[in-house]
């Protein structure tokens, strides 16, 4: 019994990266190797998913473990749920992170004013003008950049 519960730990151990970098790493190369445009937007709704994850647990960290350290400890099962939401983002009979992306992000994008997409319907032509660049360029800088309280001073 402790060789098949070392062998089914180290599995555990390998299967978080298995799913959350190697397939993906794989597939993303094939769909760019593919002459079809639905596998690109499933892999690159995936990274753009995956890093968000990422970039929030790197930021959340010391509050996860410092305020949130016995919450995790009642769950034991903290881990194996991130795995099981990342293979549904990845496995492609799902299209979880297209799906996530459609949904959520693209509303926001669209919400903002970042997104082309919805003009790019209506129009039936991307625009390429340096107009249109600079106009969709400072509406992103206007989202990112922090405002300024002017009445604080």
């Amino acid at each position: 019994m402790g060789k098949l519960w070392t062998i089914l730990t180290h599995l555990h151990s390998l299967a978080g990266p298995t799913v959350m970098l190697l397939y993906p790493l794989y597939a993303s190369v094939q769909a760019m190797e593919s002459p079809s445009k639905l596998d690109d937007e499933q892999w690159l709704a995936y990274w753009i998913l995956y890093s968000f994850i990422t970039l929030m647990e790197m930021v959340l960290e010391s509050l996860i473990y410092c305020c949130l350290q016995e919450l995790i400890s009642r769950i034991p099962i903290w881990y194996e749920l991130k795995l099981l939401f990342i293979a549904w983002l990845v496995l492609p009979n799902f299209r979880g992170a297209a799906f996530i992306y459609d949904k959520f992000v693209r509303e926001q994008l669209r919400k903002h004013g970042l997104s082309t997409a919805g003009k790019m319907k209506k129009d039936k032509s991307p625009s390429s003008s340096p107009k249109d660049k600079e106009k969709t360029k400072s509406k992103f800088l206007a989202f990112v950049t922090p405002k300024k309280d002017h009445e604080a001073y």
